[in-house]
């Protein structure tokens, strides 16, 4: 039987990616990515609320997520939900992250002081 473990998001970061290294020198980038839903409810009033995923990029990926991404920047993701379990004060406890496998960067960069910038809509997979 086949499974399925896909994840495809669009949201604006919610603070500058923060990498690390492991003991054997791999990089890997964490963030957090909110994703707003809009809605009206019966009265017609409109509201809106963030959904927050917490994602992280190994290698290569991370390298480039550190140095091209930043809060607010608006990104188009997949990858793979993975759930870690730990106990607190003899409780279980679960944690879910985005393991990241493809980003795309939905907003082109400003000019910056006399240098052009050009951005392709290229995805970057790991």
């Amino acid at each position: 039987m086949a499974s399925l473990n896909r994840v495809q998001l669009i949201g604006r970061l919610g603070k500058d990616p923060d990498s690390r290294k492991t003991p054997k020198g791999t990089t890997y980038t964490t963030f957090s990515l909110a994703v707003d839903r809009k809605w009206k409810d019966k009265k017609g009033e409109l509201h809106q609320e963030a959904d927050w995923f917490n994602v992280e990029a190994w290698g290569k990926l991370g390298e480039i997520c550190q140095k091209y991404l930043a809060k607010g920047k608006l990104v188009y993701l997949e990858g793979r939900l993975r759930t870690r379990k730990y106990e607190h004060e003899g409780s279980p406890r679960y944690f879910t992250t985005v393991v990241l496998s493809t980003i795309q960067m939905l907003e082109r960069k400003p000019k910056e002081t006399g240098l052009e910038i050009e951005e392709s809509e290229e995805e970057i997979t790991e």
